[in-house]
């Protein structure tokens, strides 16, 4: 297998055959279906009463 080096040292491979080859040594760990769920997204921020009362008197500084 032969790699192309560029100047910031990154092996590419030269066709598309040693890409395949490439990918097929990926341990199966890092493979899709192995990887972890994506987080759950966080519900929506709100402003309660204690976070309003810190910027109340902000129009007096704008």
């Amino acid at each position: 297998m032969s790699f192309v080096t560029t100047p910031a040292y990154h092996l590419e491979p030269e066709s598309i055959g040693e890409l395949i080859a490439d990918c097929a040594g990926i341990p199966s760990s890092l493979q899709a279906e192995n990887l972890p769920l994506p987080r759950q997204i966080a519900p929506p921020w709100t402003v309660d009463e204690r976070c309003l009362a810190q910027v109340a008197d902000l129009d007096a500084y704008v």
